[in-house]
């Protein structure tokens, strides 16, 4: 066991890619993990597998987009393991990736809901439990779209700067309350989004060759280790994943 060992995380998104996979390397370093996404059936899945490996999980139907939904899940964690020691905002939507002219202005919306909203509506729901235990770690899972301009991304790109934006004033206003915030920005990871893209034809990222993607067990060891005492220096900021001296930090090369 680490140091987290005993802490309760939120982990939103957590139905597949990389909330999964975090959930499942939470729940090896002994968290109790409560997983939140749309779909309780696979949810049901995940924690199935935790449980297998000894840990503790709990389900919540969510829709980042609600903040009762995200209240709920919060609620969830303090009634069932009583409290919120880590928040992992990793919701996160890429369709319909469209150029702006071609773009429809209510999936656009939607995806900037969960994108942006989602990551402050989930700040704002456990920012007042951490502060009440004294400490806490948010993790918000960013991009380098979030520092880019890429075609037919505008909807991700903007929504992922302005989730940066949030991890900045988060920090800024609650560091010295003991909560630390960090983005990180996992590069591509072979996951079902990487589907779209490569079906959308759009931009470089689309060209890419799967064999580039990292697997999701590498950003759920990132977080993993984000959410320790030894990532402090990185709050307010996001922790590029890409970056060889971060891979040696995390133990991945």
């Amino acid at each position: 066991m680490t140091e987290l060992a005993g802490k309760v995380a939120l982990i939103t998104g957590a139905s597949k890619g990389i909330g999964a996979a975090t959930a499942l390397e939470l729940a090896r370093q002994g968290v109790s993990v409560v997983l939140a996404a749309r779909s309780a059936e696979a949810l049901e899945e995940v924690a199935g597998k935790v449980e297998k490996m000894g840990g503790k999980a709990a389900v919540i139907s969510c829709d980042v987009s609600s903040y009762e939904d995200l209240s709920a899940a919060v609620q969830l964690c303090q009634e069932q393991f009583g409290g919120l020691d880590i928040l992992i905002n990793n919701a996160g939507a890429i369709d319909p990736i469209a150029r702006l002219a071609d773009s429809d202005p209510v999936l656009w919306a939607r995806a900037a809901d969960v994108n942006y909203k989602g990551v402050y509506f989930g700040i704002h729901a456990a920012i007042p439990v951490m502060q009440q235990r004294g400490s806490g770690v948010i993790i918000n899972v960013s991009s380098g779209a979030a520092t880019a301009a890429l075609e037919g991304w505008s909807h991700y790109c903007s929504s992922k700067a302005a989730a940066l934006s949030l991890t900045r004033c988060a920090d800024l206003e609650y560091r010295a309350q003991g909560i630390t915030v960090i983005g990180l920005s996992p590069g591509t990871v072979a996951t079902d989004m990487q589907v779209s893209i490569k079906q959308s034809g759009i931009n470089p990222v689309s060209q890419l060759d799967p064999s580039v993607h990292v697997p999701a067990d590498w950003p759920a060891r990132a977080i993993a280790w984000l959410c320790t005492g030894a990532a402090k220096d990185y709050a307010g900021t996001d922790f590029v994943l890409k970056n060889e001296e971060n891979l040696h930090k995390i133990g991945l090369i």
